[in-house]
């Protein structure tokens, strides 16, 4: 999975590097947290089909799946992108979805959390609902956890664990050192970073960011520009049980066009 693409620096470091990073890491299916991707804020149905021919299997959002509006129509006819699936009913698009990788079935769940966060669904319940569902089609299932609070997101992981192959957090755009396979089996990460552009606060231009921090007025916010990290994680997965064998974290730096793996 790559974390959260920020703005055009994060779309261009995907679209020149993903294609070379999946063979690196010798990843079956990818994952692209897209929901910042236009912009900073929102993504377009032309960038969404531009991260999918540039090697995303299934693009996830968050809370800013809905930022753009010519996006919505596009949310109901592309199977291949989801918005968190605990909105109430009537939203467009779907959460949940299941892919073919190599004739084993995946299933993909976009989950927004709800702490210092828009109100939306309960997603302990949500998942629940979801889960009933998706376990009958498929023993390997991925889930994108849009989050504010590490707390809620640990407390997500453990919930599921042993009924998911990964939890893995996105929002923050900082990515996290707590990796691991939590007991029953389900790889975890509270965040997984942000790709987009190294020299910025989360992707957007510190100056503003400085400026209303220290004014308290309401500053517009701007992607930044220059060469973006490519932040991500790599879960294998035993497709018979469903139960994850391992979890890497991946940093990319904007410089490095090779990922050397810890088993080489």
């Amino acid at each position: 999975m790559i974390g959260d693409v920020v703005g055009k620096p994060g779309r261009a470091a995907i679209e020149e590097r993903l294609s070379r990073l999946q063979q690196d890491c010798k990843a079956d299916f990818v994952i692209v947290n897209g929901e910042n991707s236009a912009g900073g804020i929102g993504i377009t149905p032309e960038i969404s089909d531009a991260l999918l021919n540039a090697g995303a299997d299934v693009i996830t959002l968050g809370n800013h799946a809905w930022n753009k509006r010519e996006i919505y129509p596009y949310l109901d006819k592309q199977a291949r992108i989801l918005r968190p699936a605990n909105y109430p009913p009537g939203v467009p698009g779907h959460g949940w979805a299941v892919y073919s990788c190599k004739g084993t079935p995946v299933g993909v769940v976009s989950m927004q959390g709800r702490v210092f966060m828009e109100l939306v669904d309960d997603p302990f319940r949500a998942i629940d609902a979801v889960l009933e569902d998706l376990r009958r089609q498929c023993k390997v299932i991925f889930v994108d956890f849009h989050a504010e609070a590490t707390s809620e997101k640990q407390t997500f992981g453990r919930y599921v664990d042993g009924r998911v192959s990964a939890v893995v957090g996105t929002h923050t755009h900082v990515q996290t050192a707590d990796e691991r396979i939590l007991p029953k089996g389900t790889a975890y990460l509270s965040d997984v970073g942000m790709t987009g552009p190294i020299e910025s606060i989360i992707g957007m231009r510190y100056e503003s960011v400085i400026a209303r921090s220290t004014t308290a007025l309401p500053t517009r916010f701007e992607v930044a520009e220059g060469e973006a990290q490519i932040c991500g994680v790599v879960v294998e997965v035993n497709a018979s049980t469903g139960r994850a064998v391992s979890i890497e974290r991946l940093q990319v730096p904007a410089h490095r066009t090779r990922v050397e793996r810890a088993d080489e």
